[in-house]
């Protein structure tokens, strides 16, 4: 080992271990609703030195990457003997994505990928790219993780080298470390990309969250959230898919919208995380978006706020598919506090906290979407004239103290 190998190797280990050892800070303004963290939670550097770079000085003298790491991003995440584990798309130099599982003490900052990624296997059609991992915890005793595979599509001319099929993968396990992996989930669907397995049975049967799509990028006919129900997972089969939250002109799910994470239990019904996306002049823009559905019907949606609820700032508005936000993890603590996990453009994870309470205040209470620009101002008038007789209420007060 040269000198100059032995000085670059200890560069590299120190930016890595400053990295993953740097606290994280709560950004000091909010909306009330949930509060930001200043750095990213994963990015590319994050994966381990000994993954992106030969170490041994007679095969990589000049200490050159060998397998180098684009972006991570789009985590599943879960609580896991007391560790806050987030199962993030890692995507190499060559575009292929794996999954590969980061722990933290906190949930916040510190988090490290464990030293191999997610041996995932294969069914009898291999995948060509496997991404986006929803985890749900299940009552049936399994941790399953519904993912889309990617295959080229066989009707695809030669010259076309872009068109795929996309499907639901599945694969479980009850440790985190060995994957069963099952067939495909079937659906009427010509495309599904947005599965999420909800964590409770009914009436005996699993409850899938989907996303028909006619093509690969287009939901065309398609798209909204769907909701079906398969007698088993080990041979999924969804005959019927209802859509509970459809596409909508003129709002931040126009174009198409999609179930993030798993939804969240609370006393008043299910919360959820879903992204929507409108297209602009500068191409697609996903924001977050949250709705409730009641406890016993989960397609009855109860409450849904105007808007989005999460959006790409600042930095997080750059990257490889740039003004995108979008979230496939969260994590409800015994405390109520809740950790949302959300990737900005396609390149890093961030971390967002807030709590039941005040996630079920911002669904319960924001108001909805009029649908129309005079319907906005309307909504605005009447907040602002019970401001108005707010504050002049408590100015008679003042009045009479004195």
């Amino acid at each position: 080992m040269t000198k100059e190998f032995e000085k670059r190797l200890s560069q590299l280990q120190s930016s890595y271990h400053q990295l993953i050892t740097q606290p994280n800070k709560k950004q000091e303004t909010s909306n009330g609703v949930f509060d930001r963290y200043q750095y990213p939670v994963l990015t590319a550097a994050h994966t381990p030195v000994f993954w992106r770079y030969d170490l041994n000085p007679k095969t990589n003298p000049h200490l050159m990457e060998r397998f180098g790491i684009n972006a991570v991003f789009n985590a599943g995440a879960i609580k896991w003997n007391n560790k806050y584990l987030l199962v993030a798309r890692v995507e190499g130099l060559d575009r292929k994505s794996f999954f590969a599982v980061a722990e933290s003490a906190n949930g916040i900052d510190n988090f490290t990928f464990w030293d191999y990624p997610i041996d995932l296997p294969q069914t009898e059609e291999p995948d060509t790219n496997v991404y986006d991992m929803r985890l749900t915890k299940h009552e049936d005793g399994w941790i399953y993780g519904l993912f889309c595979t990617e295959r080229r599509d066989p009707e695809a001319p030669a010259h076309n080298q872009s068109m795929a099929v996309a499907a639901c993968g599945i694969a479980r396990t009850k440790d985190m470390v060995n994957w069963e992996r099952l067939p495909d989930l079937i659906t009427s669907s010509p495309q599904q990309r947005n599965v999420v397995l909800h964590p409770e049975l009914v009436d005996g049967e699993y409850a899938l969250y989907t996303r028909p799509q006619d093509g690969f990028i287009s939901a065309g006919t398609g798209g909204g959230i769907g909701f079906g129900l398969a007698r088993t997972m080990e041979n999924a089969v969804i005959d019927h898919e209802t859509i509970i939250d459809n596409k909508n002109y003129h709002t931040v799910y126009e174009v198409k919208n999609g179930q993030g994470p798993a939804p969240i239990k609370t006393g008043q019904g299910w919360l959820h995380l879903a992204h929507g996306v409108r297209n602009t002049a500068a191409g697609l823009r996903y924001v977050l978006y949250m709705f409730m559905t009641d406890l016993n019907d989960l397609t009855k949606v109860l409450y849904k706020p105007g808007g989005y609820f999460l959006a790409p700032e600042g930095e997080e508005r750059i990257g490889d598919v740039s003004n995108v936000v979008f979230s496939n993890g969260w994590i409800k603590d015994d405390d109520g506090t809740v950790y949302v996990y959300y990737a900005s453009s396609d390149t890093r994870m961030h971390v967002a906290v807030s709590t039941v309470d005040k996630l079920l205040d911002y669904v319960m209470n924001t108001p909805e979407d009029g649908l129309r620009s005079s319907l906005s101002v309307s909504t605005l008038y009447q907040i602002i004239d019970n401001n108005k007789n707010f504050l002049h209420a408590g100015d008679d007060e003042v009045i009479q103290a004195s």
